[in-house]
């Protein structure tokens, strides 16, 4: 489907598994011919509406502009495809590239020489263009190019997030096995969570989920923090427009004032560094912390809470037991002290909920860093 007059085709890439979640998202920007597709969404609409699907996005990795298609059965086909596209438009001439590419079911079919057959038919282009032909930085490039190559058919998009949009910026502590924000904002945003109820995180970890249900509940842009994106690298991009967009969404809510967040953790390390990642997203004071193990906190009767959590599992454990023992003390507590609470928990091993002992209303699969994970959501 090509776009409408006027308009540029992106796809915002997300976890899969997220793909719900992130139609909502991109459906509350109210952007153009909105599609959920595998691995992300599609959309239409103007540059300045991918620079606010990059700022204000909390469960897309990253935001592609797609500049062409076309049949692609050789290299031939596919280097006359590439060098067809003006390229001027998001790349400098001495700028630097990196290029990613993938193919199912296609005659090229080995990714690493599609990758590069593409970054010489850019740096051909441009260099007929301007005389100059640009370098390849794999670490910090100025433009990033995706191709993707399905029954030879070529999908040619540039990156206009830049590095990948689960780096808030506000991070400054990783702790073990730490969970990306792009995850923490979706358990929030899965749970249902009505942004006015306490919300507490017995496995807060490095504080991810606390401080996501914070940029949440204060209608804060995750991207806010970031010290840049993609598109500010691109011929002609319009600094004051951005600037001017970027200070607005500095201007949003703030937290309400009886809100309660509250994480606990039975790692001394792990929690003074949830200390510091609060601090640095700037919610210090509004979030409570406490060192404890999540079996032992006395839950508070009759509270209408929400417990949002990545329990842990696997080397946050130590052993593959202990996870089903640490969750099995703590849902008979729960069953106790807690009845009327609603939990999103993600679980990253199968069967985790059967030691929890409480009853699933919903279930959805997630695909978290190659492992696969259910996020659970009940009422105690």
């Amino acid at each position: 489907m090509a776009a409408g007059a006027g308009r540029e085709e992106f796809f915002a890439v997300c976890a899969p598994g997220l793909e719900a979640l992130l139609h909502g998202e991109i459906r509350a920007l109210k952007v153009a011919n909105v599609e959920r597709q595998v691995g992300g969404v599609r959309f239409e609409g103007t540059l300045k509406d991918a620079w606010r699907a990059n700022l204000e996005l909390r469960t897309a990795i990253r935001v592609l502009q797609r500049v062409t298609r076309f049949t692609a059965p050789d290299e031939d086909a596919l280097a006359a495809g590439i060098e067809s596209v003006d390229w001027t438009r998001f790349l400098k001439p001495d700028g630097a590239l990196r290029v990613d590419a993938r193919s199912k079911e296609s005659a090229l079919d080995h990714t690493l020489y599609v990758a590069q057959r593409t970054k010489d038919a850019v740096c051909d282009a441009l260099r007929k263009t301007t005389g100059a032909r640009p370098s390849v930085d794999l670490e910090n490039p100025d433009l990033g190019i995706d191709v993707h190559l399905y029954k030879d058919r070529c999908t040619v998009s540039v990156d206009t997030s830049g590095s990948s949009l689960h780096k808030r910026g506000w991070r400054r502590f990783q702790g073990r096995a730490p969970l990306a924000e792009t995850f923490g904002a979706a358990c929030v945003l899965a749970s249902q969570w009505d942004r006015r109820s306490p919300l507490v995180d017995p496995f807060c970890g490095s504080g991810t989920i606390l401080i996501e249900a914070a940029l949440i509940a204060a209608d804060v842009p995750p991207g806010i923090f970031r010290g840049s994106f993609g598109f500010e690298q691109w011929p002609g991009h319009n600094a004051a427009g951005w600037n001017a967009l970027r200070e607005a969404a500095r201007a949003h809510g703030s937290l309400p004032k009886k809100l309660v967040l509250r994480g606990s953790d039975s790692d001394s390390a792990a929690l003074e560094g949830a200390i510091e990642n609060v601090r640095s997203a700037g919610f210090e004071g509004r979030i409570e912390l406490e060192a404890m193990r999540a079996e032992d906190i006395a839950w508070k009767r009759g509270w209408n809470a929400w417990i949002v959590t990545n329990p842990p599992w696997g080397e946050r454990v130590g052993s593959e037991r202990g996870a089903d023992t640490i969750l099995q003390s703590l849902g008979d507590r729960l069953r106790v002290q807690a009845q009327g609470y609603r939990f999103g928990f993600l679980l990253g091993k199968k069967g985790l909920d059967r030691a929890l002992g409480l009853r699933v209303q919903a279930r959805e699969t997630w695909l978290n860093g190659g492992v696969e994970c259910d996020f659970v959501t009940g009422l105690v």
